[in-house]
């Protein structure tokens, strides 16, 4: 049995999502952010020291990080989720799977922190949306004719990218970036992301 600890709007979802897409047995541990600080809660200190989210618990063993755990539990569960180990796919999986969590989501943070400065995080917005611009299209321009990234089915690399990709999207950025915005519709159709959107906020 698989545990999740899930922080609400938090990154944890895709792993949420993931789960209901390989139909796996889960159990979950829910956590809510505090009201006024929109911080993890105290008790996920308790999981781990970095009080992060999302870790899954399997076979006796924590595992921290989204794109390890994606990587374990479609390893597990899905391996047609990840291209041969062989193939020029599989490079461009490993180089998505650390995008996601690396060179996208500096800017992304940069600008959710830097917009709660004020007036005193003005000089350096010009900066960050241009890294933000940089890096959505970049995205944009992966994009299969099939609609996913890397492979023409979902793989593990759509569930990773789906964050940046939606956060796009909030940003207000879908007419800039059309295929990021096709790629966003077509995953939250799937029934088991509605699923995993349901569990998730109950």
């Amino acid at each position: 049995m698989i545990k999740l600890h899930h922080l609400n709007r938090s990154r944890s979802h895709r792993i949420f999502w993931l789960l209901e897409e390989i139909g796996a047995e889960y159990d979950v541990a829910h956590y809510a952010r505090d009201a006024k600080t929109n911080l993890a809660p105290p008790e996920l200190l308790k999981v781990h020291p970095l009080g992060k989210s999302p870790m899954i618990e399997l076979d006796g063993r924590l595992i921290t990080e989204s794109g390890a755990i994606v990587d374990v539990l479609c390893d597990r569960y899905a391996p047609d989720m990840i291209p041969a180990k062989d193939s020029d796919a599989f490079l461009s999986h490993l180089e998505m799977m650390h995008f996601a969590e690396g060179s996208a989501m500096t800017p992304i943070l940069l600008n959710l922190y830097v917009g709660r400065l004020g007036d005193a995080g003005a000089p350096l917005h010009p900066r960050i949306q241009s890294e933000l611009d940089s890096h959505f299209s970049y995205l944009n321009g992966l994009i299969r004719p099939s609609g996913h990234f890397v492979m023409d089915s979902l793989s593990a690399a759509d569930i990773m990218l789906s964050f940046p990709a939606e956060v796009a999207l909030r940003l207000g950025r879908g007419d800039d970036f059309p295929a990021l915005a096709k790629f966003v519709a077509m995953i939250q159709a799937r029934p088991a992301y509605a699923r995993a959107m349901e569990k998730g906020n109950s």
